[in-house]
């Protein structure tokens, strides 16, 4: 007898062997059935009255769905607004900013009227003088209660005052900048656009209000005099201030006192009181608020005792204990007062030097 599955005389001569049956070619698998688009009910179903064999399946999806299309709809939107938003971003590109002016510098030498005065104790010469109670170092140079201005934020405008407060520090307090021999300090802070002048400056100094060394930082003769003290004393204010929706605009008044002597004295020699007031003006922009640098616009320097005589465009030549120097400009100048001089070579004011 044949097996299950075979006909009772065996397999038919002639057809394939093997158990294959010629419509095995033809043989529908799973997804093939289930894709189909008429379904056999079944015959619980075909019972109920008036039933037909088959029903008619509702058709496929083929295209995307519903999700699928909601989350295409949002990345297209996401995309939009990333490529509006790098269009309007604040901080734009250097293409289309408003290159800054270039620095306007006033320099002006105050003479004494007598012989300058000096001790060996340079507390005793501090405390008797106007700068008594100013503070040390950095700490004169206080950051104001800063405010948010209508294109600025609170974040923007501390960025702005810190920013020039780190000028005034490193031009007007950091020894290798006072003795000459670094400028990088200062420079990296400046914004890209003045570099030039800046360099220039040092290159080829000029007397002609934009290229003098000592409008950019405080800058001593290091062969004539020398710290006597390292605690500067220091007072003045920071104010800021919005000029139009892309600027800031930061203004900076103080005074530098420096106790000197004479370059290689040893401690020996009597030191003396070299005052420098400075009014500085600084903007920005939002590249510079971002980058921590600052457009210098403008700086005006008084310092004594100075002799007119001697050219401080390059480097202050101070005038130490007990030297003289003849007096220039038409009246006293007191750098310790809030108003500026005109003359470009002053009279140092008694009230100004210490009391010994």
């Amino acid at each position: 007898m044949g097996g299950p599955g075979e006909p009772p005389e065996g397999t038919p001569e002639g057809a394939p062997g093997g158990g294959e049956d010629e419509y095995r070619s033809v043989v529908f698998d799973e997804s093939f059935v289930r894709a189909a688009r008429l379904q056999e009910y079944s015959a619980e179903e075909r019972m109920a009255e008036h039933t037909p064999a088959v029903r008619r399946r509702p058709p496929l999806h083929r295209g995307l769905s519903r999700q699928a299309l909601l989350l295409v709809l949002l990345v297209a939107v996401a995309f939009g607004t990333a490529v509006y938003m790098g269009v309007r971003h604040p901080y734009g590109s250097a293409a289309i900013r408003r290159p800054p002016d270039p620095l306007r510098m006033t320099v002006i030498p105050l003479a004494p009227q007598g012989k300058v005065p000096g001790t060996t104790d340079t507390d005793h010469l501090y405390a008797h003088s106007p700068a008594a109670q100013f503070r040390i170092g950095a700490e004169g140079i206080p950051l104001p209660a800063s405010q948010s201005t209508a294109h600025f934020s609170d974040s923007q405008v501390v960025a702005a005052l810190t920013t020039a407060k780190d000028y005034l520090v490193r031009s007007s307090l950091y020894p290798e900048v006072l003795t000459g021999q670094q400028v990088r300090p200062v420079r990296v802070l400046l914004d890209t656009d003045q570099l030039e002048q800046f360099d220039q400056s040092f290159r080829r100094p000029a007397a002609d209000g934009r290229h003098a060394p000592t409008g950019w930082m405080v800058r001593l003769d290091p062969s004539q005099a020398e710290l006597a003290d390292a605690k500067i004393r220091v007072q003045g204010t920071l104010t800021a201030a919005e000029t139009d929706a892309a600027t800031l605009e930061v203004t900076a008044d103080h005074t530098f006192v420096y106790a000197l002597r004479p370059t290689g004295s040893g401690g020996h020699a009597q030191a003396s009181l070299f005052t420098v007031r400075r009014q500085l003006q600084f903007r920005f922009d939002r590249d510079d608020l971002r980058l921590h640098q600052a457009q210098l616009v403008a700086s005006y320097l008084q310092a004594g005792p100075l002799s007119c005589a001697e050219d401080a465009t390059d480097r202050l030549h101070p005038l130490l204990a007990g030297q003289t120097a003849k007096s220039g400009g038409p009246a006293g100048t007191d750098p310790y007062a809030t108003g500026s001089a005109t003359a470009l070579c002053g009279t140092l004011a008694t009230s100004a030097q210490p009391r010994v």
